[in-house]
């Protein structure tokens, strides 16, 4: 099994609620325009951002956020900003990070799926992170991957 996965299944699913998997597979199979590759938000944390509201975010950045307050809308019904903080969306993704290694048990392990989300093809990217989304929320609902033939 890719590393990436590894990781994702055991170090980083595991700290994300289900209302944040469920707004990230929404977002993977639509192609949200808030869902970034290669930075943690938008804008970025720089010390006069940190309190401005998360415009977009890294996967690990989406689930947090909607986990928090959602998505708000703009004038035309269009999903925008959201009412995290850059600050409080970095100090997540950190959290998430650290949190993850320590349960894989590697310096660093984060990495593995930091890379993949952020240098794969975006196609292919949601592509492969989408199953592995819903398979954490089938599991949360007492599925049985087995069902699915899954490892």
């Amino acid at each position: 099994m890719e590393r990436w996965r590894t990781v994702w299944r055991d170090g980083i699913a595991p700290q994300l609620s289900t209302v944040g998997l469920e707004a990230l597979k929404q977002a993977l199979a639509s192609d949200d325009f808030r869902l970034l590759q290669g930075a943690t938000t938008i804008p970025p944390l720089l010390s006069c951002t940190q309190g401005w509201a998360v415009e977009a975010g890294c996967v690990i950045v989406f689930c947090g956020v909607a986990d928090a307050d959602g998505f708000t809308t703009d004038a035309d019904g269009n999903k925008c900003q959201v009412s995290s903080t850059v600050h409080e969306a970095e100090e997540f993704f950190a959290r998430v990070c650290f949190e993850a290694n320590q349960l894989i048990g590697e310096p660093a392990a984060c990495r593995h799926f930091v890379n993949f989300t952020d240098r794969t093809p975006r196609d292919e990217m949601r592509r492969q992170l989408l199953p592995e989304v819903d398979r954490v929320l089938r599991r949360r609902r007492g599925e049985h991957a087995e069902i699915y033939g899954e490892e």
